[in-house]
């Protein structure tokens, strides 16, 4: 696609929708919102439908309350406290989800669930997620 800039024409790529997600809701709960930012673009660059992003365990708990997703990414240390119970909940409600840390997965949440996926830091979480749900990667 050309875009007239003045006297300059640029040249933009055009962009190429990968259904690898395919209108899932997939929570993001990252407190970097730079972080947050880059993951939300890959879900919907992957036909995905962001939830969120949402800082704290405390929000994206409330939100859960009152609306369902079809999976998660969330980081492991937030602006409140570690992921455990937001993972935990997760977890018991079945909903693939992936942490995504640089530290690794806290403590408390290796202690009720090691088996929990995990990317580190910067990995792609979106491939790892949509590879846990069974969709076909790009």
């Amino acid at each position: 696609m050309l875009v007239p800039l003045g006297t300059l024409t640029i040249l933009f790529p055009a962009v190429q929708r990968n259904p690898m997600l395919s209108g899932l809701m997939v929570l993001i709960v990252e407190d970097d919102p730079l972080i947050a930012m880059l993951i939300s673009d890959e879900v919907v660059e992957a036909d995905g439908l962001v939830v969120g992003p949402f800082a704290t365990v405390a929000e994206a708990l409330c939100h859960l309350d009152g609306c369902s997703v079809a999976a998660a990414i969330v980081d492991a240390n937030l602006a409140d406290r570690d992921v455990t119970p937001l993972a935990l909940r997760l977890r018991e409600a079945m909903v693939p989800f992936i942490v995504y840390s640089g530290t690794g997965l806290p403590a408390e949440l290796q202690d009720h669930a090691s088996d929990i996926p995990l990317v580190m830091k910067p990995g792609r979480p979106v491939d790892r997620l949509a590879d846990l749900i069974g969709a076909p990667l790009r």
